[in-house]
């Protein structure tokens, strides 16, 4: 099997180049060429010597993904991609763009094991975990494809980011590397659904990517209902990590929070919320429920409006990401659940 390079970091391409036979600067040439100047081809690397070129062509490939599946059928302007992998298997990113940014929304692993009630990606289980190069894949990927740079990657697709910690880091790392794709660190976010000691290692780590928690009710009770995780780290234990890491990093923690007509989204729940924002500096960011079934549905307009006039005043920033709800295969998981699950 080729090696694949996407993923591999600047030492480790000077060491592939020492390694083939040739000198350590052609790494970082090599480097350059995969990561700068996004190169879809050996033959594109024109500064390279063709002889070069010809051996990396025998023995190795970029890693670019294969595109299965692009639906575009959104109302808003967003498209989802789905990637099929080496194994057979299958992953989404969302491209969500706007008057100043342009998003990509990826994944960490395919299906996921957390086990969450009201999402797409907890129906297939975790099958398994994405490397660096897979992650970063569906970044370059997803530029070719739209034939511009991305401003803002956020690890919210299908998996738990910090379930599959150590190659998420590394992407991150590889994405806001200045010499690469230079990414800045504060236009990437990872997301956690409540990891708490991955949250205090990450605190410690000193990264500068910012950090957004899945939150969805202030009430012990019904998350470790609507979130398994919640019964190994409770909601005081999540929010003492979160503290932790406001203080540590000197960063603000977004708060994230899924809006299930009548089940989250009551006068007690907004004073719950409102609580919590109180004892710590966060962002809340609401998101009305995309359906992925007939179990949860999505509050009307009129209750979201509502349910933010329960939340005021509110000492935090507030943000809703509306999102279309009759888009197609709107929530995570749903397009790649339908081929996994041919798989299982």
């Amino acid at each position: 099997m080729k090696k694949r390079l996407i993923g591999l970091t600047l030492q480790e391409c000077e060491a592939f180049a020492e390694e083939i036979g040739d000198r350590k600067y052609r790494g970082r040439q090599l480097y350059k060429w995969i990561y700068a100047k996004r190169a879809d081809s050996f033959a594109a690397m024109t500064d390279l010597p063709a002889a070069l070129r010809d051996t990396l062509s025998e023995i190795a490939e970029l890693g670019y993904l294969d595109v299965e599946d692009v639906d575009d059928r959104s109302t808003s302007d967003s498209v989802k991609y789905l990637f099929r992998l080496q194994d057979g298997r299958h992953i989404e990113s969302v491209y969500i763009p706007d008057s100043s940014r342009k998003t990509l929304c990826i994944s960490s692993q395919v299906g996921c094991g957390l086990n969450c009630q009201f999402c797409a990606t907890a129906q297939l289980g975790l099958q398994r975990q994405l490397t660096a190069g897979e992650i970063i894949g569906q970044v370059l990927t997803s530029m070719r494809l739209r034939g511009h740079d991305l401003t803002n990657i956020v690890f919210m697709g299908m998996g738990e980011p910090f379930a599959n910690y150590d190659e998420v880091i590394r992407a991150a790392q590889l994405l806001s590397d200045d010499n690469g794709l230079a990414i800045g660190a504060r236009r990437i976010v990872l997301s956690t659904a409540g990891l708490v000691d991955k949250i205090i290692r990450y605190a410690d780590e000193g990264h500068k990517f910012r950090l957004a928690i899945s939150l969805n009710s202030p009430f012990q009770e019904q998350r470790g209902q609507l979130m398994p995780i919640s019964r190994k780290w409770d909601v005081t234990a999540l929010l003492e990590a979160v503290k932790y890491y406001a203080v540590k990093s000197h960063k603000v923690p977004t708060l994230e929070y899924v809006l299930l007509a009548g089940v989250n989204d009551s006068r007690e729940h907004a004073a719950g919320l409102k609580k919590i924002v109180q004892s710590m500096p966060c962002k809340i960011n609401l998101i009305p429920y995309n359906p992925t079934g007939a179990l949860f549905s999505r509050p009307s307009a009129q209750h979201i409006e509502t349910f933010i006039r329960w939340l005021l005043p509110l000492r935090a920033g507030l943000s809703v990401r509306w999102s279309k709800g009759d888009d197609a295969q709107a929530a995570c998981g749903q397009l790649a659940g339908k081929k996994e699950e041919r798989l299982l």
